[in-house]
């Protein structure tokens, strides 16, 4: 893979004499190759799903012009030399490079990461254009506001696998988990990054917060964005950090973002994304035409999915929490 890749990009942008790429971190859309050409250093994404469209990615670039002014870093992308910045080819991946920048987790355990993922998040939000259509201007996406019906579930869970009766359990009482799962109000969406969880926040060398992973970018209610990154970053199954979601929250409101949580409907988004994933992802683990490597990702994907559903007290104390805030 990292050969026919290093003969694409090496045409694809010019580049002479000594190349070399070796893997980085992976997610459900994408595997991350460092490239290094000389003294320059590169972040190449191999597409896994559907390409974006030029529209799209246009909407990313002047997006990020946007959030750089109100603070927010994140990596440049490339164009290749024919000025194109997603690489195709009659076969292989769909590939795109950004600036590499050394990174670091966040610290989770961090006094001051609830408030600074918070302000975060305001500034992305309190720069965002409104919009009622996807950035290549179709209707906004079903995934965010919809979850599976029961029959859709039968395949997986009669599959056989080694989770599918845990799944099953745990089916069993999504009826009861999604019933505040909405439908969005059009007039109240705007751009959002959709993927805002620690996997796709770093910190750079000055300890400043870097945003990456911008393949899911497009319209949400910044309430209902607001609702699903708190349980991202501190709603670990079961055990959820209340605290810091509330010192998350109150960040995010001293910073004048947008979006509140007053009402169940507020974590449809929330919802909606991690039941719809861990469907996915179930079916790419039962799919024998699937890459190896991706069944065997899904696998690791379902056992954390079903970890991290939320249980609906743990919706309920954090509506309770931010009602009187």
């Amino acid at each position: 893979m990292a050969g026919d890749l290093t003969a694409r990009v090496r045409d694809a942008f010019g580049w002479h004499g000594d190349l070399s790429l070796s893997p980085g971190p992976r997610g459900a859309l994408g595997q991350i190759w460092r490239v290094e050409v000389g003294d320059a250093r590169f972040a190449l994404k191999e597409i896994f799903a559907e390409p974006p469209s030029e529209a799209r990615i246009e909407a990313e670039v002047a997006f990020g012009r946007l959030a750089a002014a109100e603070g927010v870093r994140l990596p440049a992308i490339h164009a290749d030399r024919a000025g194109h910045r997603l690489l195709t080819a009659p076969s292989g991946p769909w590939l795109r490079l950004y600036d590499w920048v050394d990174l670091g987790p966040v610290d989770l355990t961090a006094p001051a990461t609830p408030a600074a993922v918070g302000a975060l998040l305001a500034r992305l939000h309190r720069c965002a254009p409104r919009t009622a259509v996807e950035t290549d201007g179709g209707a906004p996406a079903r995934w965010y506001d919809r979850v599976p019906a029961p029959h859709e579930w039968a395949d997986v869970c009669a599959s056989g696998a080694a989770w599918a009766e845990r799944l099953a359990e745990r089916v069993a009482t999504l009826s009861d988990l999604c019933a505040a799962v909405a439908p969005v109000d059009p007039e109240r969406l705007i751009l959002c990054h959709r993927d805002l969880h620690p996997d796709n926040v770093f910190t750079d060398p000055t300890g400043a917060l870097v945003v990456v992973d911008w393949d899911n970018f497009g319209p949400a209610e910044p309430g209902r964005e607001l609702a699903q990154a708190l349980f991202d970053w501190f709603g670990d199954g079961q055990d959820a950090d209340l605290d810091g979601m509330l010192g998350m929250y109150d960040a995010y409101v001293r910073e004048d973002g947008p979006g509140r949580i007053t009402e169940p409907a507020d974590f449809t988004m929330l919802l909606a994304c991690r039941v719809n994933f861990l469907l996915v992802q179930a079916r790419v683990a039962i799919d024998p035409q699937a890459e190896p490597r991706h069944r065997d990702w899904a696998e690791r994907e379902i056992d954390e999915g079903l970890h991290l559903l939320p249980a609906p007290r743990q919706l309920a104390d954090v509506l309770r929490q931010t009602r009187r805030e």
